[in-house]
């Protein structure tokens, strides 16, 4: 267990309506409550507002913050919201590139350490993205 306590909560921040879509699926699969994972979209918010409202969705809280991409608007916001000495010394962690797995992951390991939990969500998320290239068998193609 953290030295904060508690369950770690999480907040997707994404482009348009991608983070209210992941965290509703996450809901539908993992059966978790709205308190557990929020969805904050950027869209029409400039820097300020956004990251004012991770400030206020975080408060004290131990918390990961989401994020669609590693660069942009919604990293920058949640950089800043979980630098130290913000939240009156709360855990908060950023995880960039965020997909299914990894946030199904979070509701189910979310009473560890941040020390674990962080590494785990991110390799949970890279073991997540595989391809599968299409057997070229000229039989079956046309």
């Amino acid at each position: 267990m953290s030295e904060m306590g508690g369950a770690a909560r999480g907040v997707v921040v994404g482009h348009g309506g991608m983070a209210t879509g992941m965290v509703d699926a996450v809901r539908r699969i993992a059966g978790v409550g709205d308190d557990v994972l929020v969805a904050l979209s950027n869209e029409g918010k400039g820097p300020d507002a956004l990251r004012a409202e991770l400030d206020r969705i975080i408060g004290s809280d131990r918390f990961v913050v989401f994020t669609d991409m590693h660069a942009g608007s919604c990293a920058v916001a949640a950089r800043v919201a979980c630098r130290p000495g913000r939240g009156s010394g709360c855990e908060r962690a950023v995880v960039c590139g965020v997909n299914l797995p990894m946030l199904l992951d979070f509701v189910f390991s979310r009473e560890l350490p941040f020390e674990q939990l962080v590494p785990r969500l991110v390799e949970q998320g890279r073991a997540a993205v595989t391809s599968h290239l299409p057997h070229a068998d000229p039989a079956v193609s046309g």
